[in-house]
């Protein structure tokens, strides 16, 4: 598409035209921020579409993301949320009537939510409690019953619905309500405070946004070319729907190699046909001689390439850029002895796991702990610059728009207050009272959990990045001095709401209530409870999990349980996994290396997303989906954006929307036939 073609409401931004002069960060952020603005006025959602939506979701989403999870370690997020959106569309149309862009929001969320499926888990905690790593590291008979039951007898017959299985299942069930409660709440003042207050862009957002838009903004031209037959039909779509059109039949194209022809096949056949190998394929084997101790693969997911587009260019420049210097220090380590363990014949996976024991465990705390530094550095600055712009008068009410259904910061403050003493009271129960762990609780509650929260929120309305000070969860269960494994299962209130500002600026920008999502949220998540747990149940029955059919829990679940053993055993007594791959000194290195870079890169007056993003590529050893994201930035940024201008910018989130919805439409039928073929009776006639 040429500039001359580009729509009229698309804001003329030719690269040949003069650039006002500001800072380059500052340039950054205000373009991404000024790339969709919200509407004046804000609409209710949450009408009988979405409550219809919601229990469509729980029977026809929720057990084909159980599944997608298992087959290629995905689940159907994106696939739920715009099959659910146009399905609905399309029903609303043969009934001569229109959803509006509120309504197709409420739907898109609904859809999205029900994919953090409560019992998916408990697949997991089967697989878990039985594995060989939990058998080796003398871990498994330590396990509460209230996680998973340990008897052989129980998990022989693959089904939840024993009465061994009602303790793990009362805790999921409890999870579920404290977890979604305070987070839609907590999440929501996070927002006033990173949106409203501090002007962040939030890069990620538009993404869901220019898709609804561009699907309300097709009924309402169809509804103008039925009043006007004459009308000229080169007009009739907007650019939004084109773009998204086109997003769409690649994903349909890719969905039916990637995602299609394997799980149709692995109902069929029993063992999947892949093409295209998921997760990813492992060159490691290739470049030993030359690259010794370095994980070499990659993922073949075009959904990859398509979010380096999405994502700021410097973020994903800075990831490869931490990517290579580790392809450069690996052998350097491997030389010096340090990384000790590797050896030629290793897999990606074992060389990322003895890797981790050797050297970037402890270095990784370091360098995230340096992230973490400085994201609270550059919080009390947004506070003090806040302040200031406020000319002293800062207050947490201010610029709130009229009519998006906002409340105030005493129902903020009291939801949390209870969901978090629910979760210590639980917690004490179980632990009986232990006054270590008691502390602990309330450190995380009142201290951490809305500190590190806020960092989150912050850093995604810069970069859409997260941030986490690592293993403080594992440091303070040690020092709390209790001897065991119980206390790494606990209702613990430390979580990162910081992740849910998009969702509420997402909904912002369409222009709906807030009062929609949290009424769509108290009627979704019993709905959910119930349909997870019974599809969960159902998978189960189906065969042993992970087994040949899943090849992505087949090939990574033991590998994750391997690692979740090191955490584990820390507590047991004794020297552990943890032990070994603890180093104070390495810490402090990863420490001295991401401080270092991080005040270079500012002193220099470097982007914004290239700081965060290089000092989070530093650790990053894994090359499979940092590398196609890469070259998706490179070819967003060097010949998108260079033929189109910056209208670019515009255009791709909606492209990757429409790639999420045509993905979604191919893996919603395969998953539908697999479970018709998984489902028929086999007569013995």
């Amino acid at each position: 598409m040429d500039e001359k073609e580009l729509p009229k409401d698309v804001p003329s931004t030719s690269p040949t035209k003069p650039a006002p002069k500001a800072p380059r960060v500052d340039k950054e952020l205000e373009e991404f921020r000024s790339l969709m603005q919200p509407p004046s006025e804000f609409d209710e959602g949450f009408t009988w579409p979405a409550f219809v939506g919601a229990i469509f979701i729980a029977l026809m989403m929720v057990p084909g993301s159980i599944y997608m999870g298992l087959l290629a370690g995905v689940g159907i997020g994106p696939a739920a949320r715009w099959v659910t959106v146009i399905l609905f569309i399309e029903v609303a149309r043969r009934a001569n009537k229109s959803l509006k862009r509120a309504e197709i929001y409420v739907l898109y969320w609904l859809a999205g939510a029900a994919m953090a499926m409560p019992f998916e888990g408990i697949l997991w905690n089967q697989f878990y409690v039985q594995s060989n790593a939990a058998q080796a590291h003398g871990i498994a008979q330590y396990i509460p019953h209230w996680f998973a039951p340990g008897d052989p007898d129980v998990l022989a017959k693959r089904t939840l619905f024993d009465p061994r299985w009602i303790p793990a299942l009362l805790l999921v069930i409890f999870g579920t309500f404290m977890s979604r409660l305070d987070s839609t709440i907590l999440g929501y003042g996070l927002f006033r405070i990173a949106s409203d207050i501090e002007k962040l862009p939030f890069p990620m957002a538009p993404l869901g946004a220019q898709g609804i838009m561009a699907l309300s903004e097709e009924q309402e031209e169809e509804k103008e070319s039925n009043r006007d037959m004459n009308k000229d039909p080169n007009k009739m779509s907007s650019w939004r729907w084109r773009v998204f059109a086109i997003g769409g039949a690649i994903g349909l194209a890719f969905g039916t190699i990637y995602i299609g022809l394997p799980t149709i096949t692995g109902a069929l056949l029993g063992a999947p046909i892949m093409l295209l190998p998921i997760p990813f394929v492992d060159y490691t084997q290739q470049t030993k001689d030359f690259l010794p101790a370095v994980a070499t693969g990659l993922s073949f997911d075009l959904g990859n390439l398509i979010v380096g587009m999405v994502l700021p260019f410097f973020a994903m420049l800075g990831s490869f850029i931490g990517l290579i210097l580790m392809f450069v220090a690996n052998p350097i380590l491997y030389h010096f002895d340090i990384l000790s363990s590797w050896r030629p014949g290793d897999t990606l996976m074992a060389t990322m796991f003895k890797n981790n024991i050797d050297f970037y465990f402890s270095f990784g705390i370091g360098v995230s702990l340096a992230i973490a530094i400085v994201g609270f550095v550059a919080v009390f600055k947004g506070l003090a610059q806040a302040k200031k712009s406020a000319n002293g008068k800062f207050s947490l009410s201010a610029n709130v728009p009229p009519g998006r259904g906002d409340i105030g910061f005493n129902w903020i403050i009291a939801v949390y207050i209870f969901a978090v003493s629910m979760y210590i009271l639980l917690s004490g129960f179980l632990i009986n009272w232990h006054k270590g762990v008691m502390l602990i609780m309330v450190f995380y509650a009142f201290v951490y959990t809305p500190i590190i929260s806020y960092v989150t929120a912050r850093l995604e309305g810069i970069a859409g990045q997260v941030v986490s000070i690592p293993f403080i969860r594992e440091a303070s269960f040690i020092l709390s001095g209790y001897k065991g494994v119980a206390i790494w299962f606990l209702p613990i209130p430390m979580q990162n709401y910081g992740m849910a500002v998009v969702g509420y600026r997402e909904a912002e920008l369409v222009g709906v209530k807030f009062w929609s999502i949290w009424k769509a949220q108290i009627i979704l998540t019993p709905i959910v409870l119930v349909a997870s747990l019974f599809f969960a149940n159902f998978i189960w029955s189906l065969g042993p999990v992970p087994g040949a059919q899943y090849p992505f829990a087949q090939k990574m679940w033991e590998f994750q349980a391997e690692n979740q053993s090191i955490i584990y055993s820390s507590t047991l007594g004794g020297f552990s996994l943890f032990n070994q791959a603890f180093k104070p000194i390495i810490i402090l290195a990863g420490l001295g290396v991401g401080g270092i870079s991080f005040g270079l890169m500012s002193l220099l007056a470097w982007p914004t997303f290239l700081v965060y993003g290089l000092v989070r590529g530093l650790g990053q050893s894994d090359p499979t989906f940092i590398i196609p994201q890469f070259i998706g930035a490179l070819l967003g940024r060097f010949y998108f954006q260079k033929k189109m201008g910056l209208n670019w910018r515009q255009y791709v989130p909606v492209v990757s929307a429409g790639f999420g919805c045509g993905v979604g439409l191919i893996t919603t039928f395969c998953i539908g036939i697999t479970f018709l073929i998984k489902s028929v009776i086999q007569l013995p006639f």
